[in-house]
């Protein structure tokens, strides 16, 4: 009949779950150790439980070796003659026991005894939960809520005890002692000092298991999950196939009325689902992945890098970053592909930006806006914008970045540098010069007049001869330039000065006019140069 210190340790044992020998060797260990420390001694020590009587018993072994020349340790070890004298039938290699009374062991040496037993009983219920449930690392258990602690949620998972840490939990979740839920069993953390194994309810396999259960066909496999991105009580995005063409993947997730997909949207507390078809390629994919957003092309950037370009439409920008950038990043985690997402409007500007630095571009000063105040200047100059293309390039929000530059600012240096270009609107004044240059452009275009018929009628307003307006403009500039080595300021000097303030449609048209006006004085002219008429 079993003692009932033996019975003790078998109920011990089937409450923490482990092995009774373990128990027992750690009984054994503990009084060994205490009595070494009762009798101060150095020498090897067992002790051994008879489990009939319940006695323990402890005492020194000392190893036999053959001669005094094997003798490494004096005080471990006997020579085969030592030996011998004590034992005779003994041979090398054996034990030889000197057991020692363990009836003077007292409290202090008993409670020794038990923080050993405590320890190593920890030790080893902690080796049976980590082989328990270190190889279901990923598995969908069900849990019961024990205790809520200020950061931590503790779990009874039936052997042993589970943590949930605040990270891996969903903001829109809160428990009840005593509720169960479904998790994730993340991982089992052999060191831990409280609850070994982690489970979390903010891991895509969550989701993927909740799918399991409600979707039959992605059960038995017809619709196949490819890819999940999650941040855990915000939204999720799921990636689906289907291997059978007549089934449709989003369709079956959704189920009739979205009751399947809702069955799962309640049991995350309300978590938001966008569930996308998957594609093999790679852009049509990334269009899908950035839903709801429109896109309007992709393109690949960098397929070492694994980079992508989206372009969308100027209204389409703030839908597809999504909130603080969250559909952008979870379609990012979906695709496994970095996304650089720009408007219309930012990719024109960029390559415009490009095509002026192959070209090298105009830089004109920013001074040349006279309309734009010291102070202004000077704060756009401090930001690094000096040239008059560089400001017109810039969009409104990208001009408020800029330090001591408001919202009112920000529409004086708009209408400052359209009216640096020409453009007016309905009802604004312009100067004196370019608006009498643009109502002569209007009035002569009403006509239909040739530019040489329009230049021909500046120059009878400006007293010209009949041979000076039939002359070209080469021969006019020829003129011209003679007349001012006598003259710094001549009339034609005025009428130069006239046509350069003129906007772009007259440059066009002085343009043409070299053109139409050689052709036509070159064939009404004689081969003496004279003139026919």
């Amino acid at each position: 009949m079993a003692s009932a210190l033996y019975e003790s340790i078998q109920i011990l044992s089937r409450e923490k779950g482990i092995d009774a020998e373990i128990v027992v060797a750690a009984v054994e260990d503990a009084i060994a150790l205490a009595t070494r420390k009762y009798y101060r001694t150095q020498e090897n020590m067992r002790a051994e439980l008879d489990r009939e009587t319940g006695e323990i018993r402890a005492y020194v072994y000392k190893t036999v070796v053959e001669g005094p020349e094997q003798v490494e340790d004096e005080l471990n070890q006997l020579t085969l003659e030592q030996a011998r004298e004590l034992a005779p039938e003994v041979e090398a290699g054996g034990e030889l026991r000197f057991y020692k009374d363990t009836s003077p062991l007292g409290r202090i040496a008993a409670q020794m005894a038990k923080q050993v037993i405590f320890q190593k009983v920890r030790e080893a219920e902690r080796d049976t939960v980590f082989n328990e449930y270190n190889h279901r690392i990923g598995e969908i258990i069900t849990a019961t809520v024990k205790r809520l602690e200020p950061m931590d949620v503790i779990f009874d998972i039936g052997k042993a005890e589970a943590r949930m840490p605040k990270r891996e939990q969903s903001r829109l979740e809160q428990f009840a002692v005593g509720e169960r839920v479904r998790v994730v069993l993340l991982r089992v953390d052999r060191a831990a000092k409280g609850p070994q194994v982690i489970v979390s309810r903010a891991a895509p396999a969550l989701v993927q298991s909740l799918f399991q259960a409600e979707v039959p066909e992605i059960y038995d496999n017809t619709v196949m999950i490819k890819a999940i991105a999650r941040e855990a009580g915000e939204r999720t995005k799921i990636a689906v196939q289907s291997r059978d063409k007549d089934v449709d993947p989003v369709g079956a997730c959704v189920g009739m009325k979205g009751m399947r997909v809702q069955s799962i949207i309640r049991e995350l507390r309300g978590e938001k689902i966008d569930i996308i078809e998957f594609s093999d390629e790679i852009t049509t994919f990334a269009e899908k992945a950035l839903q709801p957003a429109k896109v309007s092309r992709v393109s690949i950037t960098d397929l070492t890098e694994k980079q992508l370009e989206v372009i969308v439409d100027d209204t389409q920008l703030s839908l597809a970053i999504g909130k603080k950038g969250q559909n952008v990043r979870l379609a990012a985690k979906l695709l496994g592909w970095k996304i650089d997402i720009k408007s219309e409007e930012e990719k024109r500007q960029e390559v415009e930006q490009a095509m002026q630095a192959l070209s090298g571009g105009p830089s004109t000063p920013i001074e040349q806006v006279t309309e734009l105040g010291e102070t202004i200047l000077e704060k756009l100059i401090a930001a690094g914008i000096t040239t008059v293309e560089s400001l017109a390039d810039m969009t409104p929000e990208q001009l408020e970045e800029v330090p001591g530059i408001g919202e009112k600012t920000v529409e004086k240096i708009s209408v400052a540098v359209r009216h640096y270009f020409g453009q007016y609107a309905e009802g604004e004044e312009r100067p004196a010069l370019v608006q009498a240059a643009s109502e002569a452009v209007e009035e002569e275009s009403s006509v239909a007049k040739t530019p040489e018929e329009i230049l021909a009628a500046e120059n009878e307003g400006k007293g010209l001869t009949a041979q000076e307006a039939n002359e070209s403009t080469e021969e006019l500039q020829d003129a011209e330039e003679a007349d001012s080595g006598t003259d710094a300021y001549s009339d034609a000097d005025a009428r130069e000065e006239q046509i350069e303030l003129d906007n772009d449609s007259v440059d066009t048209l002085v343009a043409e006019s070299e053109e139409i006006s050689n052709e036509t004085i070159d064939n009404e002219r004689d081969e003496d140069g004279r003139d026919r008429g």
